[in-house]
């Protein structure tokens, strides 16, 4: 376009001069400013432009994480984690994101590509393979390459083909200059072939024109080619990346045990074989292969710590301790030691360390009872008394919680002002057992304790020594509960042993399974406890602790019983309507005689079948599938899990009236458990009895006294 002449343009009206900045003592300004005039000032408030005003992606959300990232998911050793994202940009450009995993420490990042799964919403993911904490993010960009690859796939004008084949030419280019190799010089070359056959198509003559059109469509469709978007994918301009958080969201990656375990719990002192004497840890090794042949995996044993004199408590939990008197091993400490000793009647410490290596050998880990509190006469109460609470006359407050009083138990303080030493001694007491190659702690009443000390405990010790678990034993509110598993813990304590009829069990394992504590609740079911002997045990028969352990070892991942009571059939109370055992080990030495699979009052080889049937399949090593079933007769509970693979799956029926016989129909969905012709065969696990099932309806009748339960391994289509 010619130019104005110098007569036209000063024809042309001129803008108003900007009136001259009011003038400035050059002694006021930096030295660097005072030798450039200063600028105008600009017209209004001076507002802040963003660091990144190019970058256009955005991440709206990335699911899952607790807290918003406050604290950790949980995973195991090759458990995949699954996220999604939710990502876009304005206008119609293509947005790619990945999803980024590295282990704390690391320098880079591991990356996968996230796929679009429908409005907006981006799914991949990614499997930890060691244990330790880690960090997971999810970044995305605009990519021009893919955005100028989808309108050139809807180009029709052969000079619009034209200009946008050289506009991706300078893409590939520009793609070349990132890669690394033989790939830098492929992507150069294929981006000089793309422009330089656009050029020279770009100028053909009229006459020319049809032989043009097809070379034309040529040129479309090796800028479309996969090979060379696969290429040129690997190098993207990630320059103006967006990233949801650049530090990554936590996660804290477990060994399997964590999430799929098989608890027994003893008392060693009840050990022994023969009537009236006080076991020891040899006896506990001898008993060994029995809880081995039962299929446990953790042997769980209450404090072994000298028990305290001072105020020690009598047979069922009378306050005044006759002669001979055990004591609680929770009252824990005496003129012996404290907690880094055991008690002397239970053998020596050498002895708890064979116990320790002969349970591994039989493939069980012995996990430890770990109870921040003292008997009266603990060593702490004398050397740190600013350690305990006081009461108004000076003596040390006890436990209680009311009606119930601990008057044996000492509290520690957790607000004392010598808080600092008190943390680094209570750590000290697991480094000790770590030390004697415990490697599970079931800890008691956590939720007692300053949940800032749990949170810097857990961490400190899994920091030394990842392979640590812990089980956090709260029976309180659920939002106490899950503040716990939040802060760290690997496992916790469940309500299963008030949940007795259909509706209670399927609410409350639905949302263990699938509500908001899914990703950092591991459940933890137990049918009974030393503190708990529920009602509906209470001389029970022998179908409702079989149906509570079926129920139990297949709704939970992690299950634990404590025994020899439970497999014995054991259910009387203290009194009437009490969770107390009359007779309580707690207080006492118990004789339980010999101990066998076959034995004729006892389920022993009963629980050894759900435990071998646990072990062999995988759909019941995750709660991540639970789905139930409905059923026409609200006494049959019906439900079903299957493996991340969908190769296995095992459907469970249970008869909840441990005294009448229950029949009625079982509606299943057999495509969701593996069977797509719609029948499939039924076995019974706990039988051996097969049935033929389809798809619907099935009619089941479960008999107390013969089975209370089915547990169904889903053998394919009929």
């Amino acid at each position: 376009m010619p130019m104005p002449t110098e007569a036209q343009a000063d024809k042309k009206p001129r803008r108003p001069r900007a009136k001259p900045a009011a003038a400035v003592p050059a002694t006021d300004l930096p030295a660097a400013a005072a030798a450039t005039p200063a600028p105008a000032a600009p017209a209004g408030p001076v507002v802040d432009l963003p660091d990144e005003g190019q970058a256009r992606a955005v991440i709206d959300a990335v699911l899952p994480q607790v807290d918003a990232g406050r604290f950790a998911v949980k995973r195991v050793v090759g458990e995949a984690l699954a996220v999604t994202a939710h990502a876009f940009t304005d206008g119609h450009d293509k947005v790619r994101v990945r999803l980024c995993l590295r282990k704390e420490g690391a320098d880079a990042w591991q990356e996968t590509e996230m796929q679009a799964v429908g409005n907006d919403v981006w799914s991949a993911a990614c499997t930890p393979d060691a244990q330790g904490r880690w960090r997971y993010t999810v970044c995305a960009w605009v990519d021009h390459f893919q955005s100028w690859r989808a309108e050139l796939l809807r180009r029709l004008d052969l000079a619009d083909i034209l200009i946008a084949a050289r506009v991706g030419a300078e893409l590939v280019r520009q793609a070349s200059e990132r890669a690394e190799g033989d790939d830098r010089a492929r992507l150069a070359r294929l981006a000089e072939n793309l422009r330089s056959r656009a050029e020279q198509a770009g100028r053909a003559t009229i006459a020319e024109m049809d032989s043009v059109s097809q070379e034309v469509a040529s040129i479309k469709a090796a800028a479309l080619s996969e090979d060379l978007a696969a290429l040129a994918d690997l190098y993207p301009d990630r320059s103006h990346a967006v990233w949801w958080s650049p530090e990554g969201l936590p996660l804290v990656v477990d060994r399997e045990r964590a999430a799929f375990s098989s608890w027994y719990e003893m008392f060693p002192r009840s050990a022994a074989l023969e009537e009236g004497r006080h076991g020891t840890f040899k006896d506990v090794q001898a008993r060994l292969p029995y809880v081995a042949e039962m299929g446990f995996d953790v042997l769980y044993l209450p404090p072994i710590h000298p028990i305290g004199r001072a105020r020690r408590k009598g047979r069922n939990n009378t306050l005044v301790a006759q002669e001979g008197d055990v004591g609680s091993p929770w009252a824990i400490g005496a003129e012996e030691g404290g907690h880094k000793d055991v008690l002397p009647a239970l053998g020596t410490p050498e002895d708890f360390r064979e116990l320790v290596r002969a349970a591994n050998a039989l493939g069980i880990e012995l996990a430890l009872d770990i109870a921040f509190q003292c008997a009266p006469d603990h060593p702490y109460v004398k050397a740190h008394p600013d350690w305990f609470r006081k009461r108004p006359d000076g003596s040390v407050q006890y436990a209680e919680n009311p009606p119930k009083k601990y008057q044996d138990i000492y509290p520690f303080d957790f607000e004392t002002p010598d808080w600092r030493a008190m943390w680094l001694e209570l750590k000290s007491v697991f480094d000790h057992w770590i030390g004697e190659g415990v490697r599970i702690f079931r800890v008691d009443n956590p939720h007692t304790k300053a949940f800032a000390f749990w949170e810097w405990v857990i961490t400190a010790v899994k920091a030394e020594h990842p392979d640590v678990l812990f089980l956090a034993e709260a029976f309180t509110r659920p939002k106490v509960m899950h503040r716990l598993a939040k802060l760290g813990f690997s496992q916790s304590y469940t309500y299963f042993t008030w949940r007795n009829d259909r509706h209670e069990l399927m609410e409350y394992f639905t949302e263990l399974a699938h509500g908001p504590g899914a990703d950092y609740y591991r459940p933890n079911a137990w049918p009974n406890t030393p503190d708990i002997l529920n009602e509906h045990l209470h001389h029970g028969p022998r179908a409702i602790f079989m149906s509570r352990l079926v129920l139990a070892a297949t709704l939970s991942a992690s299950y634990g019983i404590y025994g020899p009571p439970y497999e014995l059939l054991q259910g009387e109370p203290v009194k009437p309507g009490s969770e107390e055992y009359m007779d309580s080990e707690k207080y006492q030495v118990r004789h339980w005689g010999e101990l066998t699979l076959d034995r004729p009052d006892s389920i022993a080889g009963f629980i050894a079948t759900v435990n071998r049937i646990r072990k062999e399949n995988a759909a019941l090593h995750s709660n991540a599938s639970l789905r139930f079933f409905d059923t026409s007769n609200p006494y049959l509970i019906a439900y079903a899990k299957r493996d991340a693979d969908g190769r296995n799956a095992v459907l469970t029926v249970v008869n909840i009236d441990a005294t009448f016989t229950q029949s009625g129909w079982v509606h299943v969905d057999a495509a969701w458990l593996g069977a797509d012709g719609g029948s499939f065969v039924a076995e019974d696990l706990l039988t051996g009895q097969s049935f033929q099932w389809q798809d619907g309806g099935n009619f089941v009748m479960l008999v107390p006294s013969q089975m209370p339960a089915h547990v169904i391994k889903i053998r394919g289509n009929a």
